[in-house]
Formats: structure tokens, sequence, C-alpha cells
């Protein structure tokens, strides 16, 4: 293998900057980060601009990508297609999700997944199994003929599912799935996250209690905070085992509530980004169908006909930007909600940070957080999704 130098600009490593160094890749691994005057004889020394090279992005909650969305079409080619989307816009691992839908087809998504990384489709790294067991209250554009609570046979599914796959993340409602069955699924290895749901607090931290260790899209399709009810939202804010999704572009959420929601976050457990994308996210569609429901695609917006909030037409460098110049947060905070923060709510330490003898998948970005490249397992990513 050829041990190469990336140097010119700052090494973000997903948890600490390190300046004046290089990033040591041999062929598709890191070998480490070092100062500019440590770098091995035998490297072959390739400059950057200035700028910031960090980490891949890791994003737990993709629905589409490239014209494609998951609930279409269980496919690999499926996943490839939308994990390739992505990858473009420097994300390098993901979370593949399938929104509310019938059993056959949380079993053919199970099923496709587990092909998936079996073939090693670059980017794919587990499943995230976005209902059908929600609250119609807090439904979002999900569609409501399909949700219902959890029986014993949803159970065993996913029992089985997380024997086969390296990460299964599910999304559910504490109106419609049991404190004992959350604890049975978190013991066999599931990650339960709390999302589309209308319960009052003192459910959604009893479900946290059983094993629950996550919120989806914070403020979104949930409970919300009030003076005598604080809701899924305060709970969130309020557990320090709950970590939450964020969606970052300016419309699903207000910059001054990301603010009051990251200074209120109890830890050890963070909030991070994700994009809640969609099939548009990497193509030029202007509208797709979801449950033979039209989405439409309008100023970065996707919604139902009536207005409803469908997904994200959102890439992780936009929220990085938007988390920057909008919300005020340092690009070193922006970064490690996009890479080390999700990796830690998966208890994985082979993503979201480069250290040695960890997967080679790292980003450039500009001075003003535009993607200019991106690695993945050591190979540069050709057509790279950069600015407008």
């Amino acid at each position: 293998m050829t041990l190469t130098a990336y140097t010119g600009a700052d090494v973000f490593d997903g948890h600490i900057r390190h300046r004046n160094s290089a990033l040591l890749v041999d062929g598709s691994r890191i070998a480490g980060v070092v100062l500019e005057g440590d770098i091995p004889a035998n490297a072959e020394i390739h400059p950057l601009p200035s700028g910031t090279i960090a980490p891949g992005f890791v994003d737990l909650q993709v629905n589409g990508g490239g014209g494609v969305l998951f609930n279409d079409a269980q496919w690999v080619d499926t996943l490839r297609t939308i994990a390739q989307a992505h990858a473009r816009c420097g994300t390098t691992s993901l979370l593949p999700t399938l929104i509310t839908d019938t059993p056959e087809h949380v079993s053919a998504a199970i099923d496709a997944v587990e092909q998936a990384i079996a073939a090693n489709v670059p980017g794919i790294i587990g499943l995230h199994i976005e209902g059908p067991h929600l609250s119609i209250a807090r439904k979002g554009a999900h569609n409501p003929d399909l949700i219902r609570k959890m029986e014993p046979a949803d159970v065993d599914l996913l029992l089985d599912a997380v024997k086969r796959l390296p990460i299964l993340l599910v999304t559910v409602a504490p109106e419609n799935v049991t404190p004992e069955q959350i604890a049975t699924l978190t013991d066999a290895g599931v990650l339960i996250s709390l999302g589309h749901s209308d319960a009052p607090y003192d459910d959604c931290k009893t479900a946290a209690a059983h094993g629950a260790t996550c919120a989806t899209h914070l403020f979104n399709a949930m409970s919300q905070f009030t003076g005598r009810e604080p809701g899924l939202v305060g709970a969130a804010l309020d557990t320090p085992t709950l970590h939450a999704g964020l969606i970052a572009d300016g419309i699903h959420v207000c910059p001054a509530s990301i603010r009051t929601a990251l200074a209120a976050k109890q830890g050890p457990a963070a909030v991070f980004l994700v994009t809640d994308a969609m099939s548009t996210v990497g193509s030029d569609i202007t509208e797709f169908t979801l449950d033979g429901r039209t989405i439409y695609r309008r100023n970065g917006r996707l919604t139902l006909a009536d207005g409803t909030l469908a997904g994200a037409d959102l890439n992780i460098p936009t929220a990085l930007r938007f988390m920057t110049s909008k919300v005020g947060v340092s690009p070193d905070e922006a970064l490690k909600m996009a890479t080390s923060k999700p990796a830690k709510m998966l208890q994985n330490t082979q993503v979201g940070q480069l250290v040695s003898d960890g997967v080679a998948n790292f980003v450039h970005l500009d001075d003003d957080l535009y993607l200019t490249a991106v690695w993945q397992n050591g190979t540069p990513i050709s057509d790279v999704i950069s600015k407008p």
C-alpha cells in the first residue's frame, strides 16, 4: 500500500482539531494524525487547500437519495443508489430508513440491508425502521392506515433482524409499544428511538428507563414542551441517556429553539444531526410519491399537498452551515454533531472519527464549510456536490 499524507488543512478527528498536522492514510485505513514535521519519509504528500479534513459524515435517518426512496423498492440496488448519492455529499456511513410500511416490506428491508452489507456496499452500516408503531396524533407524513400497536410477531421479527444486522435502530411511540417490549428489544441489542409520539413526559421517561436511547427528529412529530407538561421534547432534553436527532434546515426547527435545546440538553447523551433525506438529495427531481401520495419539492421544502412536511431536502454540509451561521455553534461543535456524536449514539467506534487503523472515510471542507472532496475506504469520490 502507498502511505499518503494529506496536508495543508487542519485535521478535525471527530473530537479535537489538529493544526499544522497531516492525516496519514495507508490504502483503505487511517494510519494516524501527525505533525507536519513528523510525516514519514516514505509518505506521498497530497497537499490540500486551507480548510478542514474531517471524518466522513454519519447520518442515522436517510429515507432516500439519488432519485429513489427505500420504501419504493427494498433492493440492494436501491441502497447502492442512495448511498452513492449521499457519499457525494460527504456522508460515508448511513442508516437507510424505512418509513411506516407493511410487515412484508419491513421484512424485505431487513433482507436488503443484510444483503447489501454482505456485498460490502459502501456506506450502508445498518437499518433504521421508523414505524409503524407510532401515534396517529403525530403521524406527520406516515400513512395512518398502516400505523398500529406492536404485536408479538413484530417483536420476533426485530429480534431476528438484530441478529442479522450490525445496527438496528427502530423508532416507536410509547402509545403503541409497551415498556416490556422496549426492554426485550433493547436487551437483545435493538436501538430504540422515541418519535412520532404524543406521549406525556412520564411515559417517555418510562420508555427511557426500559432502554430507549434516542428521540427521532427533535421537536418534529412529538409532544411539545409546556410549563405543566414537558412532553417528549422535555424528556429528550432532560434525560441524560436520551440522544436526539435534529433536522437543521431552518424549516423543521427554528434556530432559537435549537439554541435553547443545546443549552438545556442533559448529558452524556447529545443532540446530533440527521437529514431525514428523501429521494431528492443528489437529484434534480421536483416531486415524487410516497404511498401513492405526491410529495412536492419547493424552495428546499418537501410537503404533501396539504402542506404537511414530508422528510427533508437536506444534506449534511448544508446542515453544518446552518448550525454555524444561523444557530451560532462553532464549526468544531457542528462537525461533532455530524460525526462523533451520532457514532456515540450507535456505540460505534469505527465511524465518525479519524483513528489509527480505522476505515479511511474522510472529507475536506473549505473555510466556509463547503465540501470540496470525499474519500470512502481511502478512494476519492468523483462528482462531489460542493457549492451550489
